[in-house]
Formats: C-alpha cells, sequence, structure tokens
C-alpha cells in the first residue's frame, strides 16, 4: 500500500513539475504567469541551498548589516523631528525612510530571512528539499543576520550621538515601541509582516525591472514601518540597542520578543504565500 502511494506521489509530483515547465509565458512583454513565478522562485530556492554553508552565513550576516541602515535612518529621523512635532506623528514618519535597508539587502542579493522564508519553502513543498534541510538553512541564516545586526546595532548606538545624530534617548524609544506589546499581539503582527515580506519576494520574482523592484520594495516595507508591524531582523537591531540603554528592555524581554517575531514572521511568510501560491497553482493541474 505505501509502495502504491508513494508511486502516486510521484506520478503528481511529475505532472506538477511538468505543468511548471510549460508555464513560461511566449510573449516577454505580458506580466508573468502564475506558474511562471512559481517556477523561478523554486529553483532560486533550490539555488540557495546549493550554496556552501560559509556563503550563506556570510551573505546573511551581510544582510544583518545593510539592514541596519534602515535602524540609522529611524534614529535619525526621530532624532530630527523630536521636539518639534508629536511623537506619534515621528513614528509615521518613520515609514518614510524604514524601506532603506530593505532595498540595499533585496536589490543586492544579500539572504534576508523574511524575504528568503517563502523562497526557502518552496522546494521543500515541491519535494525537492527535505524539512530537516529547510530547517537547517532558516538557522544559518537567522544567525547571520543576527550577528551581523547586533554588530551594526553596536556600531550605530556609538556612531549617532557622537555625530549628533541622535541620543541614548531616541534609541531606548524606539526599541521600547517595539517590544511594549503582549506576546500574542507580537506573534499576530510578525505573522502580517512575514507575509508582506513573503508577497515582496512573489512581486519582485513577478517584476521585470530594477526600478519596479524598488517600488515594490519601498511601498510593502512602508506599510510595515507606517503601521508598526513586527519584523524580526530589523527588530533585533531596535531592541537590542534598545537594550544597551533603557532600563524597561532586560535580556529575557529582548529574547522573548525577538523569537515571538522570528517564529511570527516564519508562519506568515510559510502559510499565507508558499503554501498557499503553491496549493492554488496545485488545484489548477488535473491529475491523473
Amino acid at each position: 500500500m505505501d509502495s502504491e502511494n508513494d508511486q502516486k506521489n510521484q506520478e503528481e509530483q511529475e505532472k506538477v513539475d511538468k505543468e511548471l515547465e510549460n508555464s513560461e509565458s511566449q510573449d516577454k512583454t505580458k506580466t508573468k504567469t502564475h506558474g511562471e513565478i512559481l517556477r523561478e522562485q523554486i529553483i532560486e530556492g533550490c539555488e540557495t541551498y546549493d550554496r556552501s554553508k560559509s556563503s550563506i552565513l556570510l551573505s546573511s550576516f551581510t544582510a544583518g548589516l545593510e539592514i541596519g541602515f534602515s535602524f540609522l535612518m529611524i534614529c535619525s529621523v526621530f532624532g530630527f523631528f523630536q521636539g518639534k512635532v508629536a511623537e506619534e506623528t515621528i513614528f509615521k514618519l518613520i515609514a518614510l525612510v524604514y524601506p532603506i535597508g530593505f532595498i540595499l539587502v533585496v536589490l543586492g542579493q544579500s539572504i534576508l530571512f523574511t524575504e528568503q522564508t517563502s523562497l526557502l519553502t518552496l522546494p521543500v513543498l515541491s519535494n525537492k528539499r527535505s524539512v530537516f534541510s529547510l530547517f537547517k538553512i532558516w538557522g544559518v541564516v537567522i544567525l547571520g543576520n543576527l550577528v551581523g545586526g547586533i554588530l551594526i546595532a553596536l556600531t550605530l548606538s556609538w556612531i549617532g550621538p557622537n555625530l549628533g545624530l541622535f541620543d541614548a534617548q531616541v534609541i531606548a524609544k524606539i526599541g521600547e515601541h517595539f517590544a511594549d506589546y503582549d506576546l500574542p499581539t507580537i506573534l499576530v503582527s510578525a505573522m502580517l509582516a512575514g507575509w508582506l515580506m513573503g508577497l515582496l519576494s512573489w512581486l519582485v520574482t513577478s517584476s521585470k525591472e530594477t526600478t519596479s523592484e524598488i517600488l515594490i520594495i519601498y511601498i510593502i516595507t512602508a506599510v510595515m514601518g507606517f503601521t508598526g508591524l513586527h519584523h524580526s531582523i530589523i527588530g533585533n537591531i531596535e531592541i537590542f540597542a534598545g537594550m544597551l540603554v533603557s532600563p524597561h528592555i532586560d535580556f529575557l524581554v529582548y529574547l522573548k520578543t525577538l523569537i515571538t517575531a522570528l517564529i511570527g514572521n516564519a508562519l506568515g511568510a510559510t502559510i499565507f504565500v508558499a503554501l498557499l501560491k503553491y496549493r492554488a497553482f496545485l488545484f489548477n493541474v488535473k491529475m491523473p
């Protein structure tokens, strides 16, 4: 019975793979088809799996550093407008500069956990990679992102005040703003952020030119910045830097907030983008 089920599953997967191969549009001027985007994402995801662990770690470490430029701009905007406009307004103005680090990371082809989450899940859903390999590569990417983020947080927490861009009070307020929620709220907020980042990856793959990619990245991440949704990697920088100067953020708060945000981001990208996009394609494939 098991062998019959395995053979049936293999035949179904071969049918899906064939449909993906035939999904490419012949008219290059038209928008990419659903299957074409899915196929490109699976190929890109498999290419990431095939990279050496050292390469993945270094690329993800670089992403952790680069996303720090969003933190630099957030703190700089807050420091500039503090005392001139209401604090609630400043947190909304931050959305204008929040996308900077994301643009650098995505266009620079560095590996960011949230942007790569759905991308790395698709090869598992299409039976080209194992669940174990998914968790292993997630671990490497998260490690690199967090270490890079901690290093840039230490750097910016020192250079910002020395350049007169912002002070420790600004760093504390931004960190406290990220962590000042109960864990269920952070979880759902992070799921929405993960969903948006998965869509970002999907839409960037569907675009045909750099200008449209920049616009997609800017719009989606500006939404996250304006609404304050919890993005784990830039959030790591915010709360780690905040922990250095704020009495309200200790290591336990940092750890609980970060882990909850990571789980929420992973669930949002995996369930609402990778799984649903893949299942939507399967429902259109006629099985033998």
